[in-house]
C-alpha cells in the first residue's frame, strides 16, 4: 500500500468510528469495497483479481452458512449484510466502468462477469433458504477446499498454469508462464476461515451475525498483513457502541504515525542495504555481507510490525483492539520467545491448529515415541509449514527447517542449563552475562535464517552462508 492510500483508509476508518448506528453493516460493505480498490490486475488478465475477491466473499459466506446455528441461518435475518455486500461489489463494478475506474487501479468488469455475479448469489440465495444438512462434512470439505487454494496460491507453477487456463477461457492466448495468481489477503483470509471451522469442530464457536462475520473475515485494516485476531473477540469489540473520541483518535493516529514511520522511513532506507542475490555475487568481503544481512534483518522488522502499526492503529479509529503482533523480538534472550513476540498471532495460531494437536496425537499412539523425538517433529514440522506458508519454495522449507531445529536445540539446552547453572542465576553480572549473550546468539541465529529466507535458491543460500563464515 502507498502513503496516499494510508491515508485516505484512515480517513475511512475515522469516519466509520463515527457513525452513531449501523457501522457494522457499514464496515462489512466499506471493507469489501477496499479489498477490490486494492486488488490490482494482473497485467492482461483484468478480471482475475476482481473475481479472486467476489470468490472471497462466497467462501465467507459459505464458512458462515456452514457454522451458523439455524436460527441465524435464515434470509429474512441476514438480507441487510447480502445486501450491503452485493452493493459494495455492484458498486466496483460502476465505478469501473467510469474514467476514473483506472486511475483508482479497480479492474474494469465484463458483461460476462456480473452475470458470474448474479449466479454466485443465487446460489448464496439459494443455501440460505436450505436447512444445512451434514455439516460436519461440509466443514471438513471447507478445510480441505482451501487448503488446496492455498496450495495453488503459494505454488508458483499452479498458480501460473491457472493463469494460463483462465487467459484461455477468455478467449485470449495462453498467459505468459511468468504470470502468477496473486490473491490479495488470501493467506489471512484462510487463516481466520480455517480457525473458525477448526473451532467450530471442536464445539468451542459461539454464533455471530453474517455482518458480524464479514467484518470479522474481511475488516480492512488487518486483511492484507494482519494480526489474526480470534472472532469471539473481535466480535466482542464490535458489539461495543462507542464512537471516535479525542482518546482513540489520538492512540490510534499515534500508531498510525509510528507505523508510517516504521514503514516508509526505517525500512524503505534500509531496502538499499538488504541482502540480495545480486549483493552475494559482488560481495567479496564477509563483513559487508553481515552488515548487509543485518540491514535485511532490520529492515523485515520494521516492514512487518510497521505494517502491523498501522492495521492496530486504523482498528483503533474504528473501535476495533486488534491483538499485538510484536513485542521487542530482538531482545529476547532465546529462541523460544523470540518466536513468541515474532509475529505472535501466527504463531500462536500454528501452536494451536498444529503444533499441540500433533503432540498430543503423538503421545496417545500405542507405542509412543521418546518425548525428546515428539518435540523434534513437531517443532520441524510446525516450523516447516510455517515457512511454506510464506510461499512453495525450498528456500522456505529450508528456513522453517533451521528455524525448528534451533528452537529445538535451545530448548534441550534450557532444561540442561536449568540444572547446572541454576548458581549463575544468583549472581547479578552472571546472570545479565547469560542474558545478553542469550539475546547475541538469538538474533544472529535468527538473522542466518534470513539467508533462506531472502534469497532466490539454496545455492544462494549456501554461497552466502560460506561467504560470510569466510570459508573458502
Amino acid at each position: 500500500m502507498t502513503i496516499l492510500q494510508i491515508l485516505l483508509l484512515a480517513a475511512a476508518a475515522a469516519l466509520l468510528g463515527l457513525l452513531p448506528r449501523g457501522r457494522t453493516l457499514a464496515l462489512a460493505g466499506v471493507s469489501m469495497f477496499v479489498l477490490f480498490w486494492l486488488a490490482r490486475p494482473v497485467e492482461t488478465l483484468v478480471s482475475l483479481p476482481f473475481w479472486l475477491q467476489v470468490l472471497a466473499a462466497f467462501l465467507v459466506i459459505a464458512v458462515w452458512w456452514i457454522t451458523a446455528p439455524a436460527e441465524l441461518r435464515q434470509l429474512r435475518k441476514q438480507w441487510p449484510a447480502l445486501a450491503v455486500l452485493a452493493g459494495a461489489i455492484f458498486l466496483t463494478v460502476f465505478i469501473a466502468r467510469l474514467p476514473i475506474g483506472p486511475i483508482l487501479s479497480i479492474a474494469t468488469a465484463s458483461p460476462l462477469t456480473v452475470g458470474g455475479m448474479l449466479l454466485v448469489f443465487a446460489i448464496v440465495l439459494f443455501m440460505l433458504n436450505q436447512t444445512a444438512r451434514f455439516n460436519r462434512l461440509w466443514a471438513a470439505l471447507g478445510i480441505l477446499t482451501l487448503l488446496l487454494f492455498f496450495v495453488v496460491v503459494k505454488s508458483s507453477a499452479a498458480s501460473s498454469q491457472i493463469v494460463s487456463w483462465f487467459s484461455t477461457l477468455r478467449g485470449g492466448a495462453p498467459a505468459d508462464s511468468s504470470l502468477t495468481i496473486v490473491w490479495l489477503g488470501y493467506s489471512y483470509l484462510a487463516f481466520r476461515l480455517l480457525h473458525v471451522l477448526r473451532d467450530w469442530q471442536s464445539g468451542l464457536l459461539a454464533p455471530v451475525n453474517l455482518d458480524e462475520f464479514i467484518c470479522y473475515v474481511l475488516f480492512f485494516p488487518s486483511y492484507v498483513s494482519g494480526p489474526i485476531d480470534r472472532v469471539e473477540r473481535f466480535v466482542k469489540d464490535l458489539r461495543v457502541s462507542s464512537r471516535l473520541d479525542h482518546a482513540a483518535l489520538l492512540s490510534g493516529g499515534q500508531r498510525l504515525a509510528v507505523g508510517l514511520f516504521k514503514k516508509f522511513v526505517l525500512a524503505d532506507w534500509l531496502a538499499w542495504l538488504s541482502i540480495s542475490d545480486a549483493l552475494v555475487e559482488q560481495t567479496r568481503s564477509g563483513a559487508w555481507l553481515w552488515l548487509f544481512l543485518y540491514a535485511y534483518a532490520f529492515r523485515l522488522y520494521f516492514d512487518f510490525s510497521g505494517y502491523t502499526d498501522i492495521a492496530i492503529g486504523l482498528g483503533r479509529l474504528i473501535g476495533v483492539r486488534l491483538p499485538e503482533n510484536f513485542d521487542a523480538p530482538y531482545l529476547k534472550p532465546n529462541l523460544t520467545q523470540f518466536w513468541n513476540a515474532w509475529h505472535i498471532t501466527l504463531t500462536q495460531w500454528f501452536r494451536a491448529y498444529v503444533f499441540n494437536p500433533l503432540i498430543r496425537s503423538l503421545r496417545t499412539v500405542k507405542r509412543p515415541l521418546p518425548t525428546w523425538l515428539i518435540l523434534l517433529l513437531a517443532q520441524l514440522l510446525t516450523m516447516s509449514l510455517i515457512g511454506l506458508w510464506h510461499g512453495f519454495t525450498w528456500n522456505f522449507l529450508l528456513w522453517g527447517v533451521w528455524n525448528g531445529a534451533g528452537v529445538f536445540l535451545q530448548s534441550r539446552w534450557s532444561e540442561f542449563a536449568r540444572v547446572q547453572l541454576a548458581n549463575w542465576n544468583e549472581r547479578p553480572f552472571a546472570r545479565h552475562a547469560l542474558t545478553a549473550g542469550g539475546i547475541f546468539l538469538t538474533f544472529n541465529y535468527f538473522a542466518l535464517s534470513l539467508v533462506f529466507f531472502a534469497l532466490s535458491s539454496p545455492q544462494a543460500s549456501i554461497a552466502a552462508l560460506i561467504k560470510l563464515f569466510g570459508v573458502s
